[in-house]
């Protein structure tokens, strides 16, 4: 063997591991190749996507009309909880709001009648008063001017707690539909199937 054939053959040796290397590097090569050998192709895998776009769960073997239902399911199950913390979340606002209107009515009823006179709220009011920003004078001793003031500092945290009650209303009515949107969705995607699939079966009577 001369010089000019053996560094012909280590060339194509070369050649052939390189490419052998590309080959299994290309995914789709390498289950082609996989399989044509007798082996079994690499697994499939999906992802489900919640309502911000993140994968959250793995499937593997499974065909693409399970993957998509369990997606869609998903989906709907993340919406059905989003809507639950945004009921919860209105229901806490109404029920702070409630209170504070308790106690605006309280604090109006204990009003003096006369302007040079003053009232001594009693303990569990005044408790209320200062956790919900109301200064409290001094003595404990309300006037007019006292009532007046702690009234309009209530009823503008009533009428804050009013604003954001309507975004979070205007939230749950967005979510309610997306929630609606989705189940149908996922309600439609059922009956194509089950139509898909009584179509196969009545051309194969």
């Amino acid at each position: 063997m001369n010089k000019k054939m053996a560094l012909s053959i280590v060339g194509t040796l070369v050649i052939g591991i390189m490419g052998g290397v590309g080959l299994m590097m290309n995914d789709s090569a390498y289950s082609s190749v996989k399989v044509a050998l007798g082996g079994q192709a690499t697994q499939n895998a999906v992802g489900s996507i919640n309502a911000q776009g993140m994968i959250t769960t793995q499937f593997s073997n499974v065909d693409l009309e399970t993957a998509l239902m369990s997606i869609q399911s998903q989906r709907t199950e993340l919406l059905d909880s989003q809507l639950k913390t945004q009921m919860e979340t209105i229901q806490n606002r109404n029920n702070e709001i409630a209170k504070l209107n308790e106690i605006l009515s309280k604090l109006k009823s204990n009003r003096p009648q006369k302007s040079g006179d003053s009232v001594t709220l009693d303990a569990d009011l005044q408790k209320k008063l200062t956790e919900n920003g109301v200064q409290v004078p001094s003595a404990n001793k309300w006037t007019q001017a006292d009532i007046d003031r702690a009234s309009e500092t209530l009823r503008g945290k009533i009428d804050s707690l009013n604003s954001s009650q309507q975004m979070d209303m205007l939230r749950m009515q967005s979510l309610t539909n997306k929630r609606n949107e989705a189940f149908d969705t996922m309600t439609n995607f059922i009956k194509k199937m089950a139509d898909q699939r009584s179509s196969i079966i009545g051309n194969m009577r």
